[in-house]
């Protein structure tokens, strides 16, 4: 079983986000026996709550489900098990990094590494922003991108 864990602060709208588009994108390719997606958050502000609003919103929106999607903080032992620990930026990666001194920098990425457009290293905090739609278009083409880049890598 190959395990992607995506990483965002509050565990309520990027990674939540991404979780919810990247297990729809597994669905459709028939992978969800193969690959395993999880979301989490360094801080432990949200944890046990829904993905946000608007996050929920901008899934509706594109018929994607979320169903089971809550917040949790992000443990060291996750550091382990996941083979992709996607982080939506370089504060997030630098969180993970205080989590392990043993911290497996080759499987953690940053979300936008796997965008076409790479005009910004970070997916900006719609908490902070309010732009759920541009935030999901950047999460869409970049989970798109990671599943292929995953497929091609474990030739699935």
């Amino acid at each position: 079983m190959i395990r992607v864990l995506f990483v965002c602060l509050g565990n309520i709208c990027r990674s939540p986000l991404a979780e919810a588009v990247f297990r729809h994108k597994i669905n459709q390719k028939n992978l969800s026996s193969t690959i395993e997606v999880d979301s989490a958050g360094t801080g432990n502000w949200h944890v046990g709550h829904p993905p946000h609003n608007g996050t929920q919103k901008i899934l509706r929106q594109n018929q994607i489900p979320f169903d089971g999607i809550i917040a949790r903080q992000v443990t060291e032992t996750d550091l382990h098990d996941f083979q992709y620990i996607i982080a939506m930026d370089t504060s997030n990666v630098e969180n993970l990094k205080k989590l392990s001194k043993d911290f497996p920098n080759s499987k953690v990425f940053r979300l936008l590494e796997f965008a076409d457009q790479q005009n910004a290293l970070d997916v900006p905090d719609p908490y902070f922003t309010g732009n759920f739609e541009e935030v999901y278009q950047m999460v869409n083409e970049s989970c798109t991108k990671l599943l292929e880049y995953i497929i091609n890598k474990h030739e699935l």
